[in-house]
């Protein structure tokens, strides 16, 4: 061995505090050594006990760093002989990265057109929930789900034979599963529909991402929410989507505006039961007009129903699905606010002439999440778990949303909660005066979180407000909460 390589070997370093293996550290080290050239093709490595002594492991672990590279082509390993660099790369070793001046960044990867531009104008998600709090929005009450009921539920599949919960499992969902939300859509929302029209998904966003694929080429008209829910949004742009935004008022999608901007579109994205994030309930006047719209222009509609389920008034108004008598409407679904987000679930309810194009696009190249996982929630929703679950959390989020509304009569006349019926988020209308960013700036030093509306806007809205989640927050907190907001400068005359 060469007197540079073996300083080389020896001086390199373990670091024992590290959460990665002794063995693979020095694998890692021995493979960089190699690959820069300190070692050349032919090059002998010393003996495992030499090498253990000189860098201070055991010889156990050597022999599996050296077994490893010999396993990958790196080192060739000769019965009487030792250890040596593989010939193969004294031609095909990796050139050394160019050095580029001071301040002078390196080459990008092309990126294909459209992601390049959608990486441009995708809406920014780093507000995505990872722990409850004042007024944390998108989180359901996570301390409220029956969580041991789950985990017998859970263990229970786990169990099962395991070509069932180790395969890939059918391509558009478990058959259990499908049934089920049919059966919850037929019963729950009064939506009319065959469980072979439900798709399982990897969540609400891979469905609106696959319906994109499916409907979409670069360039149509997209109505579009504004504001408007941002997950959607991304995922529709991705597809290549030109979206066009489309004002909401008090009755929700202004249909005449979308009209006059693009009366050729395509699709049109609405969350009819619960706008995001301004909260109102589309009329139905007004989800009539839409769906004339739709069949004139021979387009298709998104319904992201995300939180429907949870209404407080006497009676919801029927998902705009249910009154679609031209086969217009896609439904979504998602078991992230129902239930929560770490299952990655949902569902797409395609129109019957639609769901040959999805049968083909699932058996071809979609994964659907764990067959366990499905079946799980299939027996959860079976057992009548899910639909008492739902009852719970209608009667814990109003209370919620009660705690929220009474606290807001010490808030400064600079700031108007508005009124909501459901889902676990409210907004609240800022008067002009107010430095929107000084005041989440102020909040967030408090360790409150707000968001402001124009985050989920496509054009300028016009006005100032911030999305009060109240759903995974308690009374206490909710309390707590809004004392700060009462106490910012930036809220106060």
């Amino acid at each position: 061995m060469k007197q540079q390589a073996g300083a080389l070997l020896s001086s390199i370093l373990i670091d024992r505090s590290a959460t990665r293996k002794v063995s693979v550290q020095l694998y890692l080290a021995l493979r960089d050594i190699i690959l820069s050239g300190g070692l050349g093709a032919g090059d002998r490595l010393p003996a495992s006990r030499i090498l253990a002594r000189e860098i201070g492991v055991s010889r156990t672990t050597v022999i599996d760093a050296v077994e490893r590279l010999v396993a990958e082509g790196m080192l060739v390993s000769r019965v009487g002989s030792g250890t040596f660099v593989s010939d193969i790369l004294e031609h095909q070793r990796p050139a050394p990265p160019v050095v580029k001046s001071p301040g002078v960044p390196a080459a990008a990867p092309r990126l294909s057109h459209t992601i390049d531009h959608a990486f441009e104008a995708y809406a920014p998600r780093e507000w995505l929930p990872h722990s409850a709090g004042a007024f944390v929005t998108a989180l359901p009450a996570l301390d409220a789900f029956p969580i041991a009921h789950w985990a017998r539920i859970s263990a229970r599949h786990l169990r099962d034979d395991r070509a069932t919960v180790m395969g890939y499992g059918p391509p558009a969902g478990h058959p259990g599963l499908r049934r089920a939300i049919a059966s919850h859509l037929n019963a729950t929302r009064g939506i009319k529909c065959d469980p072979d029209q439900i798709f399982v998904t990897g969540g609400a966003q891979q469905a609106f991402s696959l319906i994109g694929r499916v409907l979409l080429n670069p360039g149509d008209r997209v109505w579009y929410e504004n504001p408007g829910a941002t997950g959607a949004r991304n995922a529709l742009i991705a597809a290549g989507a030109e979206l066009v935004p489309v004002n909401i008022d008090e009755d929700g999608l202004v249909v005449e505006e979308g009209r006059a901007k693009a009366p050729h579109f395509r699709l049109a994205f609405v969350t009819p039961s619960h706008q995001q994030p301004l909260g109102h309930v589309m009329s139905l006047a007004r989800r009539l007009e839409l769906l004339e719209a739709a069949n004139a222009a021979q387009a298709l509609i998104i319904e992201d129903d995300y939180d429907g389920e949870f209404y407080y008034g006497d009676r919801p108004m029927p998902p705009l699905k249910s009154i679609d008598t031209q086969d217009r409407v896609l439904y979504v679904g998602t078991f992230s606010k129902t239930m929560f987000p770490s299952l990655r679930l949902g569902f797409v309810l395609v129109p019957r002439n639609l769901v040959t194009a999805f049968d083909r696009l699932f058996a071809s190249w979609i994964s659907t999440p764990p067959t366990a996982t499905q079946a799980s929630v299939a027996d959860f929703m079976d057992e009548g778990q899910f639909a008492t679950h739902i009852r719970i959390m209608r009667r814990l989020y109003r209370a919620r949303y009660q705690t929220l509304i009474e606290e807001t009569a010490l808030l400064p006349d600079t700031v108007k909660v508005q009124p909501t019926t459901s889902g676990f988020h409210t907004t609240a209308l800022l008067d002009a005066s107010v430095d929107v960013d000084a005041l989440i700036n102020e909040a967030r030093s408090a360790g409150v979180t707000v968001v402001p509306i124009s985050r989920y806007a496509l054009s300028p809205l016009g006005y100032n407000g911030l999305v009060l989640g109240f759903g995974s927050t308690c009374p206490d907190d909710i309390r707590t909460g809004m004392k700060v907001l009462r106490e910012l400068s930036a809220l106060r005359d």
